[in-house]
C-alpha cells in the first residue's frame, strides 16, 4: 500500500464490526453515522456485519456498500447480537473485489479478527476503535467475585491480542484512551468522540411539553429524571430505583426509556419497592419523538458504570438537560458537580438520592445547566467526527504510523471554533 497519499482526497474504507443497524447500542448507532457520514462526503465506504436475518446478503444504503455476511443469533447474551464465524474465506473475497486502502475494525470478535488477519496480509492500513469494557459482558457471565479480576484479565487479553496488531486505535474520550493504555495497548490510542446529530439534538422552544408528557405518560408538574438507554444490567438502573425509593417524594418522577433484558426484572422491582407512579418505563422511543421527550423533562440521568463515552448522555445535553451521572469512567467529562449537573458515588443509591434532591429543589439553576449542557455537548457533533477521522485515515495512508503522532499538520481534535460552529 502506498504511503505517499494527498490528504483528504476521497479513499476506499471498509468498515467491520459485530454491531451495526437495525442494532441500537452505540457502537451500532456509531458505526452507521460514520459510515453514512464518510459516504456523504465523496469517500467510497464498505460495511461489513453479521447479517440480522442469518443469512448472507448485499445492498446499498444512503451510498454506503453493505456486506452482511451469514451469522448465528447469540440469544443467551442479547437478541440483537449476532457472530459470523469462520468468514476468512468471504472476507478475502470482498477485499479482493473492494481494494480497500484503510480497514477500520470495531471490535475484537470473529468477523473482525478475520478481517484484521486479512488485511495484514495484504498490507492495508488498519485502525480500531474499541467499544468494550468486561463489564459489558460481565452480567451474562455466571463469575464468582473472588474471580471477577481473573475474567478481566482474560476478557482485556483477548481485546488486546486483536488490537495490538493495527496501526492506530481511537477511544470515545481522555477516560477510555487512558484505560486502554492502562490495560497494555501498546500502539498509539487518540480519544476521538463518537459524536452526535447536533441538527437532531438540539433546544427545541417549539415543543409541546405537556402534550409529549401526557403522550407517554409521564407526571404533568413532576420534576422528571430520564434515562435513556438499553434496559440491560451493566447499566445499573437500579441504583435510580432504589435512590428514589429513599427520596419518598411525590414530586419526583423517573421515566425509564428503552428495552433490554432487565425490564421485567426492573419493573418487579419498582413494585416491591412500592414506587407506584413515581416511576415510568415508556418503552423504546425512535423518530423525532426522542428529542421532542428529551425537550420535554428535566434532568437526565445515566448511572452505568462503564460508559467510555455515553451517546444518551450527550444527546440529553445537546437538548440542554441538566445531567445525574455516575462519577466513572468518561462521565466526569461530561459533567462539573454544580455546573451542568451533578455526579454521584456509582452505586450508591444514597448518593444518587441526594444528587437528585438538589437538582429537584432548584429548578432556577435548571436553565444555566442546560446551557451548560449544550456548551459542552457542541464539542462532539458528528461533523467534527468525521472531520477527524478522515485527517486520520489520510495520515494513514501519507507516511509510517511513526511520524503520524508527531505530525503538527494533522488535526485529530477540532479547534473550538470548528466545534461551537458545528450545527450540520
Amino acid at each position: 500500500m502506498t504511503t505517499n497519499y494527498e490528504k483528504n482526497k476521497n479513499m476506499r474504507i471498509l468498515i467491520a464490526g459485530t454491531a451495526n443497524y437495525p442494532a441500537l447500542n452505540g457502537q451500532a448507532v456509531f458505526t452507521q453515522n460514520l459510515t453514512e457520514g464518510l459516504a456523504k462526503k465523496g469517500h467510497e465506504v464498505l460495511s461489513i456485519f453479521p447479517s440480522e436475518i442469518g443469512s448472507a446478503y448485499h445492498t446499498t444504503r444512503n451510498n454506503v456498500h453493505i456486506e452482511a455476511l451469514r451469522s448465528t443469533n447469540l440469544n443467551r447474551i442479547r437478541s440483537d447480537t449476532y457472530y459470523s464465524l469462520f468468514s476468512e474465506r468471504e472476507i478475502e473475497h470482498i477485499f479482493d473485489n473492494f481494494l480497500p486502502e484503510v480497514v477500520h475494525i470495531q471490535d475484537h470478535f470473529p468477523l473482525c479478527r478475520d478481517v484484521i488477519r486479512v488485511a495484514r496480509r495484504k498490507k492495508v492500513r488498519m485502525i480500531g476503535t474499541n467499544h468494550f469494557m468486561p463489564e459489558n459482558l460481565a452480567p451474562y457471565v455466571p463469575i464468582v467475585p473472588h474471580f471477577k479480576p481473573i475474567y478481566n484479565r482474560v476478557m482485556w487479553g483477548w481485546m488486546l491480542d486483536a488490537y495490538n496488531r493495527l496501526d492506530v486505535a481511537t477511544a470515545q474520550s481522555k477516560a477510555s484512551a487512558a484505560l486502554l493504555r492502562s490495560q497494555g495497548l501498546r500502539i498509539p490510542v487518540f480519544p476521538v468522540s463518537c459524536g452526535i446529530d447536533l441538527a437532531r439534538f438540539h433546544p427545541d422552544p417549539s415543543v409541546d411539553k405537556a402534550a409529549i408528557r401526557a403522550r407517554y405518560g409521564l407526571a404533568p408538574r413532576s420534576t422528571i429524571f430520564l434515562f435513556v438507554g438499553r434496559v440491560d444490567k451493566e447499566k445499573h438502573i437500579d441504583v435510580l430505583l432504589r435512590a428514589l425509593h429513599h427520596l419518598n417524594r411525590d414530586d419526583i418522577q423517573l421515566v425509564i426509556t428503552g428495552h433490554g433484558a432487565e425490564q421485567e426484572s426492573l419493573i418487579n422491582q419498582a413494585k416491591e419497592l412500592n414506587l407506584g407512579n413515581r416511576i415510568r418505563f415508556t418503552g423504546f422511543i425512535s423518530g423525532d419523538d426522542l428529542p421532542r421527550l428529551l425537550n420535554s423533562v428535566d434532568v437526565f440521568a445515566m448511572p452505568s458504570e462503564a460508559e467510555l463515552l455515553s451517546i444518551a448522555s450527550l444527546e440529553a445535553m445537546a437538548c440542554a438537560r441538566p445531567v445525574l451521572l455516575a462519577n466513572a469512567i468518561a462521565l466526569p467529562e461530561l459533567a462539573t458537580d454544580g455546573h451542568n449537573g451533578y455526579l454521584f458515588r456509582p452505586g450508591d443509591a444514597i448518593d444518587a438520592a441526594r444528587c437528585m434532591a438538589l437538582l429537584a429543589d432548584h429548578p432556577e439553576r435548571w436553565q444555566r445547566m442546560g446551557l451548560n449542557s449544550l456548551e459542552k455537548a457542541r464539542y462532539h457533533g458528528t461533523v467534527n467526527t468525521i472531520r477527524q477521522y478522515e485527517n486520520l485515515y489520510s495520515a494513514l495512508l501519507m507516511r509510517t504510523y511513526s511520524n503520524i503522532a508527531e505530525t503538527e499538520g494533522i488535526s485529530l481534535r477540532p479547534s473550538p471554533v470548528e466545534m461551537v460552529g458545528d450545527k450540520n
